[in-house]
């Protein structure tokens, strides 16, 4: 990429967005709200049953998720900032279905829109359109039809389409059934169901909904103000690494979003740590100096 992309901060027009006329997608709104009741049912299951295995289980299964998404899903592949061996990616597209986020062909596709379109009409998850749009509004409305020009590589894997074909059925066996059955192990299948299935799904909805509202939002921006993406500490943590999200939509073709020592982004550290033991490689890196050039540069530009 040309230096002139990253460090030139172009003027966005200003889009006068219209009301929304898409048709409500009953079916996402059906299944949310079921999702959210049964979320409250684990919660009150595990105040009457309490059972520290079920709450391990949630917390597992909320780590395989979440790493599914932030590794796999966003930046092996939407990204493409690594590769990963072919258990690694078995595990990402299994658990990424169980987090029930569309299957990894339509989740990067519409992924790599709102990098394309970034703040504008098109963008799936824009927050000029509000708040609460980019949490959970634009998963509640029908979207055109998608062509996945723009996931050509994707198209070509495998494995990839196999998860695109079987989503729902690998969605209800790695969300549900499996969490059922392990239950079972300490005599507790509905508490592992609803807790790990559900009440963890529905923080999960929320947390990665952060990085399209909270982290377009909040936070600060010392890569560029080109666009709205902010760098968000708390919404890091909540998304395994993901809140860095200016230094992301600046350096996208970066394996990590929180690049400091400081700053959280464990996913970095997962994918980083699984290529000392070569299940994962080809890690893109944007040089050091490329990144403090454009710090510099960002500051020189905020203080004129």
């Amino acid at each position: 990429m040309k230096k002139s992309v990253i460090l030139k901060e172009v003027p966005r027009k200003e889009v006068q967005l219209s009301p929304e006329k898409k048709p409500k997608d009953w079916g996402n709104i059906s299944f949310l709200l079921f999702v959210h009741v049964l979320a409250v049912l684990g919660i009150i299951w595990l105040c009457v049953h309490f059972a520290w295995q079920t709450i391990a289980l949630g917390v597992l299964w909320f780590a395989f998720c979440g790493i599914s998404i932030t590794g796999g899903y966003h930046r092996l592949f939407a990204h493409r900032t690594y590769e990963a061996a072919l258990w690694l990616r078995l595990f990402y597209l299994a658990f990424g279905a169980a987090s029930v986020q569309n299957s990894a062909l339509k989740w990067s596709s519409d992924h790599r829109t709102h990098h394309a379109k970034v703040d504008l009409e098109e963008d799936p998850y824009n927050i000029r359109r509000g708040f609460w749009w980019a949490q959970i509004g634009w998963v509640l409305y029908k979207n055109a039809k998608r062509d996945f020009s723009n996931v050509p590589d994707l198209l070509r894997d495998r494995l990839i389409m196999f998860q695109h074909r079987f989503y729902v059925p690998l969605a209800i066996l790695f969300g549900a059934v499996i969490p059922y059955v392990l239950g079972v192990l300490w005599g507790d299948p509905i508490g592992a169901l609803l807790v790990a299935g559900f009440t963890r799904l529905a923080l999960q909805y929320h947390a990665t909904g952060a990085v399209n509202s909270v982290a377009h939002s909040f936070g600060k921006q010392p890569y560029g103000t080109g666009n709205s993406a902010r760098d968000h500490w708390v919404t890091a943590i909540i998304t395994l690494g993901e809140g860095y999200h200016n230094f992301h939509h600046y350096f996208s073709w970066d394996y990590r979003n929180g690049v400091r020592w400081w700053q959280f982004d464990p996913t970095k550290w997962f994918v980083w740590i699984l290529s000392r033991f070569g299940a994962t490689a080809s890690l893109k890196r944007t040089p050091w100096s490329r990144i403090d050039q454009v710090r510099r540069t960002v500051k020189k530009q905020k203080t004129v």
